[in-house]
């Protein structure tokens, strides 16, 4: 074993000594300054983010720069990209096309993805979180205002249920919701209301006399939609209105405002009985609140603030700019489908109005007084949810429109009431 190891020391050091010396050669041939490594201009649409790995070439003594090898992406498989698109697409169809609803009336096709079950849920909630708040100033039931305003309903959903031509939504008598015990009115306080109403009506005629309407108005819709409804013979939704308990609150605040929540639940404020004197004034807003629930615009506006809030982030992975893209989609957007969804209440609300035995003539001069009160303005027909109140009177002024929600009053004060206007 040593002779082995001595045998090997004169050949191991050989080795050595040319090994050392073809380093140093190599070391003397390079220069004698360092050499800076060079990369190539990185071009502007390099992702940072993204893996990168480097090598350099001896000979030029440059820096390069590639993208580590891996599979391809779902997107870049035509197959796979073929799939995606027709499953998504297919099951788009599927969820439009089945919460598709016909409005009733106007015959408008639009897109609701909440249950009607769960839309009254969310109007009761609302409605008893309401009567919390304003506790203590909700009328009692005997109250002349609280009498007159259920009476005043009550006329505006027998109409309703005139207009649907449907006996089983089964509806009873409005009721009034409140914390005092509810006794029936008397019939004094209804012939007073009855008596007021008719004196009223004569009188609010003969205001509108002087009442001129102008032309060239953006509702045309209302007719083309109507029109094409019955041409497919469109089936309105009224799932929605099956087995209601209409309930009614006069709450002493001096808001002039009402409003009807899904699930029948309507609220009035006395603010709007203190500038509105007269029974088919107030039928008037009644009338108008209780078509945004005919209507369900309240589960049409949230299923459209998904689609937006959807669009919205499409968008802004490619434009990131939230602060435009919200103002921009508030106003070509949000905007004008909620003044289409006023106009759509206000044709609603005249016929019942009409249908309820009420002088539709009364509504054009309510919304020109509302405009008043408010301070409003004909820039509301372009930056507010609301039309101007001018341009509202305008619309429901047409021969058309009038005509047709006359011929509804006449029937209702001969006592033959018309079925299915709706």
């Amino acid at each position: 074993m040593n002779f082995f190891n001595r045998a090997r020391s004169p050949l191991s050091s050989l080795l050595s000594r040319r090994a050392k010396a073809a380093a140093s050669s190599s070391l003397r041939s390079l220069p004698k300054t360092p050499i800076p490594l060079r990369s190539p201009p990185i071009p502007p649409s390099f992702n940072y983010n993204r893996a990168y790995s480097f090598y350099i070439s001896r000979p030029q003594t440059e820096l390069y720069q590639f993208r580590r090898r891996s599979g391809p992406r779902w997107y870049q498989d035509p197959r796979k990209l073929v799939i995606a698109v027709v499953v998504s697409g297919g099951a788009i169809v599927v969820i439009y096309f089945g919460n598709l609803e016909t409005v009733p009336y106007t015959k408008r096709t639009h897109l609701v993805l909440l249950p009607s079950s769960t839309e009254r849920k969310l109007g009761e909630s609302e409605f008893k979180q309401i009567k919390e708040s304003v506790k203590g100033k909700i009328l009692p039931p005997l109250h002349p205002d609280s009498v007159r305003i259920r009476l005043i309903s009550n006329q505006i959903i027998k109409a309703l249920q005139h207009g649907l031509k449907r006996d089983e939504l089964k509806w009873s008598d409005t009721e009034y919701s409140s914390e005092h015990v509810m006794n029936e009115p008397s019939s004094e306080s209804k012939d007073e209301t009855a008596s007021q109403l008719h004196s009223s009506v004569k009188k609010e005629v003969d205001l509108n006399e002087g009442f001129k309407p102008e032309e060239n108005l953006d509702d045309k819709w209302v007719q083309e939609s109507r029109k094409a409804g019955k041409g497919h013979g469109n089936e309105v939704a009224t799932k929605h209105l099956e087995r209601l308990n209409w309930e009614v609150i006069v709450v002493r605040d001096g808001m002039v405002n009402a409003f009807c929540l899904p699930g029948g639940k309507i609220v009035v404020f006395t603010g709007l009985i203190d500038n509105f004197k007269t029974d088919p004034e107030i039928a008037t807003v009644i009338g108008h609140e209780v078509g945004h629930a005919i209507a369900r615009h309240s589960a049409e506006m949230i299923t459209r603030n998904l689609w937006f809030t959807a669009l919205q982030l499409i968008v802004l992975q490619f434009i990131y700019m939230p602060d435009l893209i919200g103002a921009l989609s508030n106003f070509l957007l949000h905007l004008p489908f909620s003044r289409r969804m006023e106009i759509e209440a206000d044709h609603i609300g005249i016929m019942l109005l009409a249908a309820a035995g009420y002088d539709p003539r009364i509504a054009p001069k309510v919304y020109e007084k509302l405009g008043k009160i408010t301070g409003d303005s004909t820039l509301n027909n372009y930056l507010s949810t609301h039309p101007s109140s001018k341009k509202r009177a305008e619309l429901l002024s047409q021969a058309q429109v009038m005509d047709e929600a006359m011929d509804l009053y006449r029937d209702a004060v001969t006592g033959s009431r018309t079925e299915g206007f709706l």
